[in-house]
């Protein structure tokens, strides 16, 4: 059996941010007409290292593509100058069972998180938002800030980190990209100062409380909240999620998984009809998005294998048009 190998920067060369948000936009189109089929992922705490392996599987029907991720988030990795994420994705072809390529799906991930934050904010931010909040400075946060200024004429951008060195050096780093990334980025140090005036605010962390205070929004903000994946964790106030329009990946995952929801409703202050809907939902014009300049509104994702398997096809697709990766018999 022959198996391509992609590595990361096959993975990079591959599909850029602007064909990501196509990809996930179909793959959640699929999900929410009820076209994948997508099982709620199987954790493994690991909780001696304050770690989680996730398997992430997925079934794209009318993609007809299968596929499968294995990722780990050990947070303490940063004291030993690892990565907090590590992936492998599998595509398998759906017609015959065949696995058909294995590529790096670190990377991969921090792609299709940026991307699904792209696509919530082309179709939920107000359209002539020009600032952009973006809370934690880890790999996620990178993509979060590419993919907003993929869809919006970002001109500054604010980043606020608990460790403001590493602040520093992503802000260093993103005016260093180029287009569309704005050379206007500024280290906050406050939490109050980056949403002072931010259009869309990122949040990627991997907090177990508010990282910010309801009070600080802005009027008709968008806020993209990508960090919380267990229901313990939080990074939005619940006063936030109590007054917004909130949209989510996955009706189910998010109920399963997302704490900044579940907390709430355990609190009694939502139910989970105070969810708007699904973004697969908004993006194939099921449900409304944004109905006025004034209201508050929240993407929630936990992330869902259907993202994985929507880009890993493109990339599979775009590296054997560009002769990429290694073609292995096992």
């Amino acid at each position: 059996m022959k198996l391509k190998v992609l590595s990361r920067s096959d993975v990079k060369q591959a599909v850029g941010m602007a064909e990501a948000i196509k990809a996930v936009k179909k793959g959640f189109i699929q999900l929410s007409m009820e076209q994948a089929q997508v099982p709620l992922r199987t954790q493994i705490p690991v909780t001696k290292r304050n770690g989680v392996t996730l398997f992430m599987p997925a079934y794209l029907m009318k993609s007809e593509t299968i596929g499968a991720k294995i990722v780990s988030v050990f947070p303490n990795n940063r004291r030993r100058g690892l990565p907090t994420i590590h992936a492998l994705v599998i595509v398998v072809d759906a017609k015959t069972g065949r696995p058909l390529a294995a590529m790096d799906g670190t990377y991969l991930t921090t792609l299709r998180t940026g991307a699904a934050s792209g696509l919530a904010t082309d179709l939920l931010a107000r359209k002539e938002s020009r600032v952009a909040a973006i809370f934690g400075a880890g790999t996620q946060s990178r993509t979060q800030l590419e993919a907003v200024c993929t869809v919006r004429d970002i001109e500054r951008a604010w980043v606020y980190d608990v460790r403001p060195s590493v602040a520093r050096a992503f802000a260093r780093e993103m005016k260093e990209r180029g287009s569309p990334i704005p050379a206007d980025i500024r280290v906050a140090q406050t939490t109050r100062q980056a949403l002072r005036e931010a259009d869309v605010v990122c949040t990627a962390t991997t907090s177990f409380r508010p990282v910010f205070a309801d009070s600080s929004l802005k009027l008709g903000v968008h806020i993209n909240g990508v960090g919380s994946y267990t229901p313990e964790m939080q990074e939005i106030p619940a006063r936030t999620v109590v007054r917004s329009k909130v949209v989510v990946d996955s009706r189910e995952a998010s109920l399963a998984e997302a704490g900044d929801l579940i907390i709430s409703i355990d609190g009694g202050l939502i139910t989970n009809k105070n969810i708007h809907g699904e973004i697969g939902e908004v993006a194939a014009g099921k449900i409304p998005g944004r109905e006025s300049e004034e209201e508050t509104t929240f993407f929630k994702s936990v992330g869902l294998a259907v993202q994985d398997v929507a880009v890993a096809e493109l990339v599979l697709k775009r590296a054997e048009e560009l002769g990429l990766g290694l073609d292995v018999e096992i």
